[in-house]
């Protein structure tokens, strides 16, 4: 059965293990996803996992979980995420990409990746991969490529395959550490602009932007937060309806979330 394609703006870690409205949209909707819908493989592309040249996938039948932060408290480090990998989908990524895919035993799941999905899937139980940010593709500032990649991945949909992007549209730390405020209904023009863009299908609005932009030089700031976001406009496939929950965040950071596929999905979500 058809899959959706989800951008999911994970915030902080504590998100994970926090009671909040963006965590709560993440569990109602894994309870929809895990009835009739329940995906076969989940294939997640996290910003906190750059490389540099080839595309890396984890490869082990039971990837780590990574505690990739410092600072927080213990009952954060005690997470763990033992979802299952998948040979099978390993296999197929290899198909779809070629010599452009690298099988990698030394990385596992990092908190841009288990922090969404133990939300979403607490059981972990359904086996996972997570895919790298190889930062060669947008060496120049240009999305374009990172968006061929995905539209390759974009058959696994019909197979049973999840895929998850994983970062926040508007990620500037130094800014929202000169606020630490999370706001209902947050609104930021860039933000709206991308949102726009995603419902259109306006992928050159998406992944070019000119050297005079300010508001995506400010938001998009080291982009590996942002470029995940690719990966699920990527992933679109005929028929796809577009919708937008967890409309929630503050100056320097959007928690807005993309949903790709039956809209019906996020209706009634928390935030």
């Amino acid at each position: 059965m058809r899959q959706p394609a989800l951008f999911l703006g994970h915030g902080s870690p504590m998100t994970t293990i926090t009671e909040c409205p963006e965590r709560a949209s993440w569990q109602a909707l894994g309870r929809k996803l895990a009835g009739a819908l329940r995906p076969s493989a989940i294939l997640i592309v996290s910003a906190h996992w750059e490389t540099n040249g080839r595309v890396h996938v984890t490869a082990q039948a039971a990837p780590p979980t990574i505690h990739d932060f410092r600072g927080f408290p213990p009952e954060l480090f005690a997470v763990r995420y033992p979802a299952p990998g998948s040979a099978p989908l390993v296999a197929r990524l290899a198909e779809l990409l070629g010599d452009a895919l690298v099988a990698d035993d030394g990385w596992g799941f990092d908190h841009g990746s288990w922090g969404v999905m133990q939300p979403m899937f607490p059981d972990a139980d359904i086996p996972m991969v997570q895919l790298s940010l190889n930062r060669a593709l947008d060496a120049n500032g240009d999305g374009t490529a990172h968006l061929a990649l995905a539209r390759k991945l974009a058959v696994l949909r019909d197979e049973g395959v999840l895929i998850v992007g994983s970062g926040n549209i508007f990620h500037n730390l130094r800014l929202f550490f000169a606020h630490r405020e999370v706001l209902p209904q947050f609104s930021d023009p860039f933000v709206e602009r991308i949102l726009a863009a995603v419902a259109a299908g306006d992928d050159a609005a998406l992944t070019r932007f000119a050297p005079d932009d300010e508001a995506a030089a400010v938001a998009i700031n080291s982009g590996e937060h942002y470029w995940p976001l690719i990966y699920t406009v990527g992933a679109r496939l005929p028929g796809d309806g577009v919708a937008f929950f967890n409309r929630t965040g503050g100056d320097g950071l959007a928690m807005a979330c993309v949903l790709l596929g039956d809209p019906s999905l996020v209706e009634g979500l928390t935030a």
